[in-house]
């Protein structure tokens, strides 16, 4: 910006425009200096003036001022190729072609290895029709620099434009020696072609360019295009098939199946195509043949049926499973679904060969959860060869190997055992399977594997090696009450009652078992259904002193009650009251009162009147109380609510209940006998009493529904007599208030 100028006396003024640090109003920016700067030509200096040579030593005085100043520059700075390219081009301008020969050699002496130089040295014979000298120079050159391309286009496209076809092929061929790029090769090929030379074309592809110097897939491709192109079917299928075996399976490519397959398609060879599409997938990985599989599946919605397709979508998870499996091949799962899938659609040998890769991968820990999804791949492949193969031999080495693979010491697994027994009775060779189960025994002992042995002897009517099995088993576990009962029935079905009866004896002396309930009950059933009633009764007696359960004593007393027998329901009730007597001190009051409602049913069945109200006074009455609650740290946790009952011997000595049971029966009795009073009659009624508890309304109203029999009966929640321990001073207040009213109301009357 431009300051204005002004006067001395307006001095003032010029430092308040100097201060003022506010943007003009124009802004202008460098590029428009530099432009405006352009325009005006400012820096631009004028040419010299042209000098006008009239005579040829005025000539020669120019010349020779002329090179003094080149050869000055020259020699000022030898290495400067472009002061030598400026003075042999103006000694060319005056037509001194022998002077800028010398000079572009001198410069050559200087530097050989510049390609400008050579270049223009070249150009310049080329312009002067020096045809011999160019070539020369061209020789030259490559002989220097033979890896400097463009002279090698330069020297070929001169001896093309002069007609000499050989020698322009002698420079290709020299020229391919040295192994150049691709373009160099496409360059002899197309010089080949525009002298219709097909026959050579295909020699520079397969003899140098593919095979030697550029094995690559693009190449091979362009090739069989080449011999495609000129008509040359069976030479392109040729080199298509060169290709993939001279590639092989390390570096493979889809793009050469693409194109090999597109060819086969145009030759209509469709059979063709979709083998080298299975062939390529089958080899490709799964990332590397996206292009591959999205051909191969418009080829078959074009040219294949519904099986085609669908083959197309099976070898695409194949892919993918193999891509898992190769991921990780412990995951099991993976190849359980990929044996699935190449089961459905390959052959035998396909099939093996998965299955063995897949059985390879042994667990890295001898643990039996990590084997467990491992195994069932031996199983699934013996099964297998067994079922579809229909091979015998090769399942039986099947299943030794997976045997032989267990480690029997830490863990075993039985299924095999027992499958590769059940196999060899298939194949009617049963001491085969009688060896393996023997040795299964012998090495891994365990309840499946005697349990499949016994069933297996039971099948084929061995009964003697049953027992013999039987004992084993008892000998490995003793505790196992299954085991007994088994061995016991077996001894029944063949008849021999004594000796199942020795069994039971033996199994209930034995000082661990792991279900004893189960054992006495079969033992009882046992001889109940030999109608020996005696020695069920001395069963339950013996079992009675080991244990005082309820329902040991319900199940005595329901036997008593099925025996045929003219006492049978005497005894039956004398069951009940020895039950009775001997749960009266249990802490568990469920349990007695369990025993008192199975009582009652028989006797509502069976039992007189006297027998019925003599075990409905034996029934407790159900009462809601509180506890305290603590915590884990000691804190108080608050209260909890929960029910109790109270049999009649423990009201006996609790006088507050008995007298407040008392009470309520008044009440009832008072309740039948008057009519219902009025709303008033009631409302002073309850100002004289005085207020009652909601339990006790709610108790009142369940009486006026019951008998008085029914004083102990079980009742619900809602029929409690009490809410805790604390309010039992509140509960006696409320009796002494009901049996003043009781009085007023004789008094009355």
């Amino acid at each position: 910006m431009q300051t204005p100028h002004t006067r001395p006396g307006n001095r003032t003024q010029t430092l308040l425009a100097v201060k003022n640090k506010a943007p003009a109003e124009v802004q202008i920016t460098a590029e428009q200096l530099l432009r405006e700067a352009k325009e005006r030509e400012l820096e631009l200096l004028p040419p010299p003036p042209k000098q006008k040579i009239t005579d040829e030593e005025e000539l020669n005085d120019y010349k020779l001022r002329k090179r003094k100043g080149f050869e000055d520059n020259i020699r000022k700075n030898r290495t400067v190729i472009s002061n030598w390219i400026k003075y042999a081009q103006w000694e060319e301008s005056l037509k001194e072609i022998q002077r800028s020969r010398s000079i572009y050699e001198r410069a050559l002496d200087v530097d050989h290895r510049n390609v400008t130089l050579w270049l223009k040295y070249a150009e310049m014979e080329m312009k002067n029709r020096q045809v011999n000298h160019a070539r020369n120079i061209w020789d030259r050159a490559i002989t220097i620099l033979p890896r400097v391309n463009q002279f090698w286009y330069k020297y070929t496209y001169m001896e093309e434009m002069l007609g000499n076809v050989a020698g322009c092929r002698q420079v290709f061929e020299r020229w391919m020696e040295w192994e150049p790029e691709e373009q160099a090769w496409h360059s002899y090929i197309n010089f080949e072609l525009r002298y219709k030379e097909v026959e050579k074309a295909p020699t520079v592809f397969n003899s140098i360019a593919l095979v030697i110097v550029h094995p690559e897939v693009k190449n091979w491709i362009k090739y069989a295009r080449f011999e495609d192109k000129h008509g040359y079917i069976a030479h392109a299928r040729k080199v298509f098939e060169r290709a993939v075996e001279f590639f092989g399976e390390e570096h493979i490519d889809e793009n050469l199946f693409v194109a090999f397959a597109k060819f086969e398609e145009k030759q209509k060879e469709f059979e063709r195509v979709r083998v080298i599409y299975k062939y390529s997938l089958d080899r490709i990985p799964k990332q590397q043949a996206q292009e591959l599989f999205k051909n191969y599946t418009v080829f078959e919605k074009k040219f294949g049926d519904r099986r085609g397709i669908e083959d197309v979508i099976v070898s695409k998870r194949r892919f993918q499973y193999e891509e898992e499996v190769k991921a990780n091949p412990h995951n099991y799962d993976a190849w359980f679904d990929y044996l699935r899938l190449v089961e459905s659609d390959a052959d035998v040998d396909t099939v093996r060969e998965v299955y063995e890769r897949a059985i390879a991968n042994i667990p890295p820990i001898q643990e039996k959860r990590h084997w467990r999804r491992y195994i069932y791949l031996w199983i699934n492949y013996a099964l297998y060869e067994e079922l579809e193969v229909k091979d015998p031999e090769r399942t039986r080495q099947v299943y030794q190997a997976c045997l032989e693979l267990i480690p029997h010491k830490k863990f075993t697994f039985a299924k095999i055992w027992l499958l590769y027994a059940q196999f060899e009775i298939r194949q009617k060779n049963l001491q085969n399977a009688r060896r393996g189960l023997g040795t299964a025994i012998g090495k891994c002992p365990k309840n499946k594997l005697f349990k499949g042995y016994i069933e297996l002897e039971l099948q084929l009517r061995e009964f003697d090696r049953c027992r013999k099995l039987y004992e084993k088993y008892l000998e490995f576990g003793s505790e196992n009450c299954t085991t007994w009962i088994k061995f016991a029935e077996l001894e029944t079905i063949l008849g021999d009652t004594e000796r199942a009866r020795a069994i039971f004896e033996l199994a209930i002396d034995q000082l661990r078992l792991d279900m004893p309930e189960v054992l006495w009950k079969s033992y009882i059933d046992f001889e109940i259904e030999q109608e020996e009633y005696e020695k069920t009764r001395g069963l339950y007696k013996r079992l009675l002193q080991r244990t005082q359960h309820v329902k040991v004593w319900i199940s005595y007393a329901q036997f008593e009650l099925s025996v045929d027998s003219e006492d049978r329901l005497q005894r039956c009730r004398q069951v009940y009251e020895e039950a009775n007597k001997s749960l009266r001190n249990c802490e568990e009051k469920e349990e007695r009162l369990m025993l008192l409602e199975s009582w009652r049913d028989f006797e509502q069945e069976f039992g007189t009147f006297a027998n019925k109200d003599r075990v409905r006074k034996l029934l407790p009455e159900k009462v809601k109380k509180r506890r305290k609650l603590t915590a884990e740290d000691g804190s108080d946790a608050g209260w909890e609510e929960y029910y109790d009952y109270i049999f009649p011997e423990d009201a006996a000595n609790q006088p507050n209940l008995k007298l407040l049971a008392m009470a309520k029966m008044w009440k009832k009795q008072q309740d039948q006998e008057e009519p219902k009073p009025s709303e008033e009659q009631e409302t002073e009624e309850e100002e004289r009493s005085g207020p009652s508890k909601p339990g006790d309304e709610e108790e009142e109203d369940t009486g006026a529904q019951e008998p008085k029999e029914s004083a102990y009966d079980d009742r619900d929640d809602s029929d409690s007599s009490t809410s805790s321990d604390s309010e039992s001073e509140s509960d006696e207040e409320n009796t002494e208030s009901r049996k003043e009213s009781k009085t007023a109301a004789a008094e009355e009357d």
